[in-house]
């Protein structure tokens, strides 16, 4: 890849990342037209319809062996699961507390599944950026300064379960094998939407009659720059630039999902949630070995 074109995907990853910062703002403007399993349906959908064309001009097509088959009906039912949380999380709680709060402790819960159950080496440094992490996320729910009932509260919760079972998802997508992780998550998409339909929701039932021109730019949003272009974006990164160079861009996500926060929904940004993601940051950096490099 030359100098060039290396820029001109540095700024796509940029994108990519602000789009996942906004999805946290997308589902708190949703939260007051829809319930979390329609959200859901649509969300998935639109990714859908955007996703299966972008299959097809990267010629990744459709082909799905029955073992990554079967992964992806885990993952569907973990996804939901997840997106339950994202969803009431944020309509009962802030979306900047929630982009903050989930962004970053996800990867810190997956370094701590990996150690106790496949076994990883905790080295010192771990245990530092451990402690620091933990540090950061009391930061963040701000717990030097509120009661117990305001710190455990419903959303608060919601938060923390979604930032479980994001790495148990992360866990099950790496089990797949001769399978292009886009075509899996297409299929992902497929069999949740399946499941949300036979279990959770009648479409017939839906009130489209309340949905105006913002709800539309705000699920298609989440659908096709959140979900679709974010994470093709993403993908192709990984192949192009390498795992470690991609993930420090998802160090932007917390901080676009507070900047939009605060732009568009006017959500008071205390000065906890910022120093909290911070730390927790640095904690993501030290537990993962990712190197930031300057030009």
């Amino acid at each position: 890849m030359t100098q060039t074109n290396r820029t001109i995907f540095y700024i796509f990853m940029v994108l990519a990342m602000a789009g996942w910062g906004a999805s946290w703002v997308n589902a708190k403007v949703l939260s007051a037209y829809i319930n979390e399993y329609e959200l859901m349906f649509f969300r998935n959908l639109f990714t859908i319809i955007s996703l299966a064309p972008v299959l097809m001009i990267t010629r990744k097509y459709f082909y799905i062996n029955k073992r990554s088959l079967f992964l992806a009906l885990i993952a569907s039912i973990v996804m939901i699961g997840y997106m339950k949380c994202y969803f009431l999380g944020t309509k009962y709680g802030t979306a900047s507390l929630g982009g903050a709060l989930v962004t970053t402790l996800i990867p810190i819960n997956t370094f701590i599944i990996m150690a106790i159950f496949y076994s990883k080496k905790i080295l010192r440094k771990d245990i530092f950026a451990l402690v620091l992490g933990a540090f950061g996320v009391l930061t963040i729910l701000n717990v030097f300064s509120f009661s117990t009932e305001q710190i455990f509260t419903t959303y608060n919760m919601y938060f923390l379960i979604g930032s479980l079972l994001w790495p148990v998802l992360t866990i099950v997508s790496s089990k797949i094998t001769k399978t292009n992780p886009m075509v899996f998550t297409f299929y992902m998409y497929c069999i949740s939407n399946v499941l949300v339909m036979i279990f959770f929701l009648d479409v017939r039932t839906i009130d489209y009659s309340g949905f105006d021109g913002i709800f539309w730019f705000n699920i298609l949003s989440l659908a096709v720059i959140s979900t679709t272009f974010a994470t093709s974006i993403y993908f192709i990164g990984i192949e192009k630039l390498g795992t470690n160079e991609v993930s420090s861009f998802i160090f932007l996500v917390p901080f676009f999902a507070i900047g939009f926060s605060a732009i568009f929904l006017k959500e008071n940004i205390s000065l906890s949630i910022i120093i909290g993601t911070i730390m927790t940051l640095f904690a993501v950096k030290i537990l993962n070995n990712i190197k930031i490099r300057r030009k």
